[in-house]
């Protein structure tokens, strides 16, 4: 994997999150959470890191850190919708590769967002790459909340489902199925899009199987776009939903030593 250094990474930042509102802005290690997170992306090698948010709250602290952010409209229903109109805003060509990094992600490893964006840099025929995690676990495999993806011989995304997929009918068990070396994928809600297909995506209403199974990449599949997919180069812990969550992230950054 080459490095790609020529991306963009836009953080989609809101306040009025349905679980913990506000989490954007709690404190964490001396820190709101969000500085947490754009400060793992000023340690990738993108060009540029923004913060865009429809909040002044949000705006106001983000700006005392340092960041630049772009004020976008409050009636967007995805991340993805915000960073389209945060390019449009800005005049990005449509060229340009943007990866998406969710503004509760603080321990996102920099290398993994340089490697999405390389991936997909390397890989002409796809128009957004994303990054999975080999499950090892059969609790895992049946979680809903666990994403799975199944991918084909050049490593393109043939599904994505909370189901359990694939699905091991010569087996008895789960545990079993993993014993003879069934491979479950996780996917991690990383992404790295050409602007071209973010525009073309963020601008079609939504699909019957995004709607299914409420996972909007299936958008982009549905709409016939390729999806490049790789084993992230490292391990990516999960996001910050709950107040349970919160509680971990702090606890693994007390052992990890973040700033």
């Amino acid at each position: 994997m080459t490095d790609c250094s020529e991306y963009h990474i836009v953080i989609p930042a809101r306040f009025a999150s349905e679980r913990l509102p506000g989490k954007v802005l709690l404190n964490l290690a001396g820190q709101p959470l969000l500085q947490h997170v754009w400060q793992r992306a000023r340690e990738s090698t993108a060009e540029s890191v923004l913060i865009a948010t429809d909040d002044e709250r949000i705006v106001e602290v983000a700006e005392s850190f340092g960041a630049q952010v772009v004020l976008t409209s409050a009636d967007h229903q995805s991340g993805s919708d915000r960073i389209a109109e945060c390019a449009a805003l800005l005049d990005w060509p449509d060229e340009h590769l943007v990866v998406n990094l969710q503004g509760d992600e603080p321990l996102m490893p920099p290398a993994c967002l340089d490697q999405v964006a390389a991936l997909l840099d390397e890989r002409p025929d796809c128009e957004v790459a994303s990054l999975y995690w080999p499950i090892t676990q059969s609790d895992e495999v049946r979680n809903p909340n666990a994403v799975k993806v199944v991918t084909d011989s050049e490593d393109r995304a043939l599904y994505f489902s909370r189901a359990t997929i694939p699905y091991a009918r010569s087996h008895t068990n789960l545990d079993e199925a993993l014993g003879a070396g069934i491979v479950w994928k996780r996917h991690l809600g990383l992404y790295a899009y050409r602007l071209a297909a973010l525009r073309r995506y963020t601008s079609c209403a939504p699909t019957p199987l995004e709607m299914a199974e409420r996972l909007e990449q299936l958008r982009i599949m549905e709409q016939g776009g390729r999806i490049a997919m790789a084993r992230a180069c490292e391990f990516i812990p999960a996001g910050i939903d709950t107040q349970e969550d919160l509680e971990r992230v702090r606890k693994l950054m007390k052992v990890k030593h973040y700033k």
